[in-house]
């Protein structure tokens, strides 16, 4: 494990970051209403990077909670239709609040937002990454947020944690920061007398009997199990993460010793298998037979037409589908090469007499190793 003043210098040396902040730390605690002081504060720590040089991907929250006064509304909303009433209202006040503020730093800011499909489907991840991509070489610091005035309970993030680790391997960043209202990682709940600040995660068993809150703010979403899961979703993929509160980002950004450090435990993961492990709904499920599933998990082998035996859901060659195993569990997700309808002809049969029958077309694996990524190693 690399020592915490030496993995924090690799924040201070970064080119590229993404800072997640959450509602909680840009909102009132009196009324939950967007608090101008608190954005100021955030704005100041970033632009002081900004201006020297590093470029900075801000993932805001906070647009559901900035349209709670204008709508007279006395907490966050639970039911969709409010939801997505109070974040078209809010979202150009937080915007407006953003781009002020930067713009007194002579920063100049762009919006994105952004759905699951966006990170789902191959095109449209595609084109996000352009766009962020075209907005940081042209200087601008983008802020992201997920587009709550159309998502739906299907097809969300759930948390902006989890869409800022997307984005940062989106963007290729260097390092994530997620900033909310609790300053670290603690080994169990931070109002316990006792409690202890956990400086470094190497890796799980570092977290191995730590109490971890899942209940967050009253404006938000998230609680800390959706900040250790996006850390380490990002940490895999190679971006080293720091935990820490928003009032903590100015000696975060600095290197100094606040929050918890989460140290990368990987290489650089390909887009697409990142995109199928965290981010891809599947569209429907194949059914292995014992003997596929041992060639798939233990042998990283592709998956051909003679192990599956069953096909479930409606799609089309290239989407996302669960390799599952007898007993119906996810052993592993892939993209398939042919439509759903094309499959129950297929199956059972080899690559060899399918050419023969069918052509040359029909010789190739249903999915290709090169796009299956494990969920289970047995």
């Amino acid at each position: 494990m690399e020592g915490t003043e030496q993995g924090r210098h690799r924040l201070v040396a970064a080119q590229r970051i993404v800072v997640k902040v959450g509602s909680s730390s840009l909102t009132s605690a009196a009324n939950g209403s967007i608090d101008a002081e608190r954005i100021e504060q955030l704005v100041t720590a970033l632009a002081e990077h900004r201006l020297a040089g590093q470029e900075i991907v801000l993932v805001s929250s906070g647009a559901i909670a900035a349209g709670l006064t204008p709508l007279t509304l006395a907490r966050r909303p639970k039911d969709l239709a409010t939801q997505q009433a109070a974040a078209s209202v809010g979202q150009g006040l937080l915007m407006a609040h953003y781009t002020a503020a930067f713009a007194r730093r002579q920063i100049t800011v762009g919006q994105v937002l952004l759905t699951a499909d966006d990170v789902i489907r191959r095109t449209h991840y595609a084109n996000a990454r352009r766009t962020l991509s075209r907005l940081l070489n042209l200087g601008v610091l983008p802020v992201v947020n997920e587009n709550d005035t159309v998502a739906t309970d299907e097809i969300r993030f759930g948390d902006n944690d989890r869409l800022a680790a997307l984005v940062a391997h989106l963007v290729r960043a260097d390092a994530l920061v997620l900033l909310s209202d609790v300053d670290a990682l603690y080994d169990g709940p931070p109002s316990r007398p006792g409690a202890r600040r956990i400086e470094v995660v190497g890796g799980p068993a570092d977290l191995e009997g730590v109490e971890i809150g899942s209940v967050g703010s009253n404006v938000g979403t998230g609680g800390m199990v959706t900040k250790v899961d996006a850390a380490r979703i990002a940490t895999v993929a190679g971006i080293p993460t720091l935990l820490t509160s928003a009032a903590n980002a100015a000696e975060g950004l600095a290197g100094k010793d606040v929050g918890t450090w989460f140290e990368a435990r990987g290489g650089r993961t390909a887009s697409r298998l990142l995109w199928l492990r965290h981010a891809a709904e599947a569209e429907g499920r194949l059914v292995l037979d014992e003997g596929a599933v041992a060639a798939v998990v233990q042998r990283r082998m592709s998956l051909l037409p003679a192990g599956v035996v069953k096909v479930e859901g409606r799609f089309v060659a290239g989407a996302a589908v669960e390799l599952v195993n007898p007993a119906g569990t996810a052993v592993a997700r892939g993209l398939v090469n042919f439509d759903s309808g094309e499959l129950p002809a297929l199956l059972g049969r080899s690559t060899r007499d399918l050419a023969a029958e069918l052509g040359p077309d029909y010789a190739r694996e249903i999915v290709h190793r090169d796009d299956i990524v494990l969920l289970r190693t047995r």
